[in-house]
């Protein structure tokens, strides 16, 4: 499981942080909770929708009567933390493990701004409570400060420890704040320090550095970093190899790349993972090295064992190479090896076949998931959706998504955002701009949707040049429900006022008031009101 998590962060452009806490919290403890306390007192942590509001008082109430054990309120902890509830965690303190899995799913599809606000509290109740405090709690809450309250904070509360509580643990939490923010000097600081006291006896602060120079794009560090850790006398484990290889891949030094595989293959305590591989092949493709990268593909099949998210990654690997047989035969194999294929196996099967243009096979995939779909999700439809624009059938798109909310399946905003953008570049922009109203007018659907901003321009340039006054301002006033007011707005409103021989004064003052200041294209625009005047005059 850590081993997949890391391959996906090291390969995720999106990836804003890249730290060791990622590798830690991969590792699931196996002891079961207490499922009817743990899970009464979740849910109702669970259901307090302000962020900002206390977890004290349900805190309270909940052990009124009850033995409460102290790794509850640890295991609920780190559930919190998983869920990026990192408030309301702060106001308890400190989590085992088995609990957060069950209860990242339970709230998977829950608000995470919202989440990230619940950790921190209950680690500031549980301190505050008659628990004693270890070394790992002090670094927990440290760990949340950062996160809820920035590195200021963080630093603060780790000066205010005890001498007796600054462990090898709090050090390491304190270097993950640095390394968070992306502070070199600072972590490398704070990394000398902790190898004078002796600190520095495992290879998971090495691992967060390797994993900073990562992330700040100094892939040349990595193995200087894998160096010393092995002159300081502490053997990498697999985390370590991994960072390095994928460093080694990211500067296309591949015969090095090689050379540390094979490195770490030969260490006794390290057991090699379908991602290892996976993270080779990934590289060999890209630089169209084909036969290494089939080679490692066949290296990463024979680990992948039952492994669904394995043969996810394989799938996806065939499709860049152009190879459906192999992806037909995988998929196959997938789903005779795995229990069942979840939403995002067939999102990933979909997304292959669309990428090599099989859209018939796409659409036979289509009617085999909606047979044995327990939940409609739109995700999975949007992948043939994608597909149909792609290859200009855009009108075979929408008919598609009409057919299916006729057959009463609520449909999602980005549903219609894909078939306004295909009308978009087709030039089509009426059609784009009926498509987009459709995606606005649903959007409490998926409140995470963020529309694209590509695809908003042109539509408010369109409507200022060719859109009725009434249709541009219904629908400003509806995008603003989802989008903060901007210039933008203001000029295709402008456009649509002076085309139609409509007074601005009105809408000047508004945009004044919403403190957007006319600028060099606010004054193009206005001029087109004294055009206007002369032609009509």
């Amino acid at each position: 499981m850590a081993s997949r998590t890391l391959f996906a962060i090291l390969n995720n452009k999106k990836t804003k942080t890249l730290t060791a806490d990622w590798l830690v919290m991969t590792r699931a403890y196996c002891v079961a909770p207490n499922p009817a306390n743990i899970n009464s007192l979740y849910s109702r942590i669970n259901a307090i929708g302000d962020p900002n509001c206390s977890v004290t008082p349900v805190l309270q109430q909940w052990v009124k009567g009850k033995n409460v054990k102290e790794f509850q309120l640890q295991r609920l902890i780190r559930d919190l933390r998983s869920r990026r509830r990192y408030t309301h965690a702060l106001e308890n303190m400190e989590g085992r493990r088995k609990i957060v899995n069950k209860l990242y799913r339970i709230v998977s599809n829950g608000n995470k701004r919202k989440m990230k606000c619940f950790g921190i509290k209950v680690s500031k109740w549980m301190s505050s409570s008659d628990l004693e405090f270890s070394s790992s709690d002090y670094a927990v809450q440290l760990d949340l400060i950062g996160r809820v309250n920035g590195l200021t904070a963080a630093k603060n509360f780790f000066s205010s420890l005890r001498d007796q509580d600054k462990t090898v643990k709090t050090y390491g939490a304190l270097l993950n704040c640095f390394v968070r923010v992306g502070l070199i000097d600072e972590s490398l600081s704070l990394m000398k320090k902790m190898k004078e006291m002796g600190f520095l006896s495992s290879p998971l602060n090495y691992n967060n550095l390797m994993c900073l120079y990562t992330h700040r794009g100094q892939f040349e560090k990595v193995p200087d970093v894998l160096l010393e850790m092995k002159t300081n006398g502490v053997s990498p484990d697999k985390f370590s190899y991994k960072i390095c290889i994928n460093s080694y891949g990211a500067r296309a030094e591949y015969d090095i790349m090689e050379k540390v595989l094979q490195e770490m293959d030969s260490q006794r305590d390290i057991q090699m993972d379908w991602c290892t591989y996976s993270l080779a092949a990934n590289y060999y493709i890209k630089a169209g090295l084909k036969e290494k990268a089939l080679h490692y593909l066949k290296e990463c099949e024979k680990k992948v064992g039952n492994d669904a998210e394995g043969y996810d990654h394989l799938i996806s690997f065939y499709a860049r190479l152009g190879n459906k047989d192999e992806l037909k035969r995988l998929w196959d194999l997938q789903k005779s090896k795995c229990r069942k294929q979840t939403n995002k196996n067939y999102i990933v099967m979909l997304g292959s076949l669309v990428k090599l243009g099989e859209l018939e096979e796409t659409e036979k995939l289509i009617d085999e998931w909606e047979l044995s779909c327990k939940t409609y999700d739109f995700r999975v439809p949007n992948v043939l959706l994608i597909g149909y624009c792609q290859k200009d059938l855009v009108e075979k798109a929408e008919a598609k998504l009409q057919d299916i909310i006729k057959r009463r399946k609520i449909a999602i905003p980005n549903s219609w955002s894909i078939v306004a953008t295909g009308y978009m570049n087709k030039n089509k922009m009426e059609k784009a701009f009926e498509c987009f109203k459709e995606a606005l007018a649903i959007q409490t659907q998926n409140r995470g949707w963020k529309p694209k901003a590509g695809l908003i321009s042109s539509i408010l340039s369109w409507l200022g040049e060719n859109g009725e006054v009434e249709d541009a301002e219904a629908f400003v006033k509806l995008l603003r429900t989802k989008v903060p007011v901007n210039r933008e707005m203001y000029h295709a409103l402008l456009k649509a006022y002076i085309r139609n021989g409509k007074e601005v004064e009105g809408l000047l003052v508004s945009m004044k008031d919403d403190k957007i200041d006319e600028n060099g294209d606010t004054m193009k625009i206005l001029s087109l009101q004294d055009q206007n005047s002369e032609v009509t005059g």
